[in-house]
């Protein structure tokens, strides 16, 4: 692939994100070398041409005049090779089958519990559409994908965590600091708005409340203890998706057991648990924890939602 482009500071403060998404995909342009993240870009190449070799084997089935086949034999060769490759035990009585939308939270000790997590979205909700929130080094290795993935059912939309935006380290005084600014929230906007889509239509959202690679649950011995505050990403969620009180999303935390000796990347072949929580409902949520009817946060949502992730696994993973 040739050499990545850039964005001007002038194009940073002048297109939209939207535009901005656009490039990513179907331009080849980098947002993390525009803004100065090129060590960060360079980290994820190796696992985005990983990753584009595998959609091209998956797509590779045939059918080329008639499509929605094309898409049938790729997602039954997408099921065979993920079984093989990202193996995962888990039991199918003990997930929802819901007609409502659904957001999936899950612990992120690695990058592996991502396959098998899209395994078990095929083999037991089919063609039900998933949003996955990603951070932007994942999606600028994803993105020339992004038109085969949503094809598949797997919709993309990049974010910039709280440790990219750290480590991007744009100072307040720099000419691109306010254009960033704007672009990181736009980004989680546009993310709010894909959501409240995709639920609506009974489809599913994959999230990692911890907005990081970490292997614990809950990020350290003070978080658990409650003198520090949970990152408030499943509240966050919940006040967009359960304020109108005719949307029906549930909740469902999930908690991930690695294999043993687990390292940060895929660990491909080796086995992985995914256990799943009690079920936590629409209804249940806004009589639980709204205590007004457009409320601002959800007071102990986040931590009691970490918590039913951490009762599913050995003590050595919650804190």
């Amino acid at each position: 692939m040739s050499k990545k482009l850039t964005f001007s500071p002038a194009d940073l403060n002048k297109l939209s994100s939207e535009q901005i998404i656009d490039k990513l995909q179907h331009r080849n342009y980098s947002l993390l070398k525009s803004l100065g993240g090129e060590k960060l870009r360079k980290e994820m190449v190796p696992v985005g041409k990983v990753c584009h070799l595998a959609i091209n084997h998956f797509y590779h089935v045939g059918h080329k005049n008639n499509p929605k086949k094309r898409l049938e034999k790729a997602k039954a060769r997408i099921v065979k090779n993920l079984h093989k490759i990202t193996p995962v035990i888990y039991d199918k009585s003990t997930f929802p089958d819901t007609k409502n939308g659904l957001v999936l939270g899950f612990n992120h000790p690695s990058l592996g519990e991502i396959g098998r997590i899209l395994l078990i979205k095929f083999e037991l909700w089919g063609d039900k559409p998933v949003l996955f929130p990603v951070n932007l080094p994942w999606y600028e290795a994803l993105a020339g994908d992004y038109d085969r993935l949503k094809a598949l059912g797997i919709i993309i939309t990049p974010t910039i965590t709280p440790s990219t935006w750290k480590k991007l380290g744009i100072k307040e005084d720099s000419e691109i600091y306010e254009a960033a600014s704007r672009i990181k929230r736009d980004f989680r906007e546009i993310y709010t708005d894909l959501s409240i889509n995709i639920v609506k239509d009974g489809g599913m959202i994959f999230v990692a409340p911890s907005a990081t690679r970490q292997r614990t649950v809950f990020k350290t011995p003070a978080v658990y203890k409650k003198e520090e505050d949970v990152i408030p990403t499943m509240s966050i969620l919940a006040i967009k998706l359960l304020t109108d009180e005719k949307a029906a999303c549930d909740f469902l935390p999930v908690a991930v057991l690695p294999p043993k000796n687990f390292k940060r990347g895929l660990n491909l072949f080796k086995k992985y648990q995914l256990l799943a929580g009690d079920l936590m409902t629409a209804d249940e949520i806004r009589k639980k924890y709204f205590k007004t009817k457009h409320p601002e946060r959800l007071e102990n949502f986040d931590y009691d939602f970490h918590q039913k992730i951490a009762e599913k696994l050995p003590k050595e993973f919650w804190y």
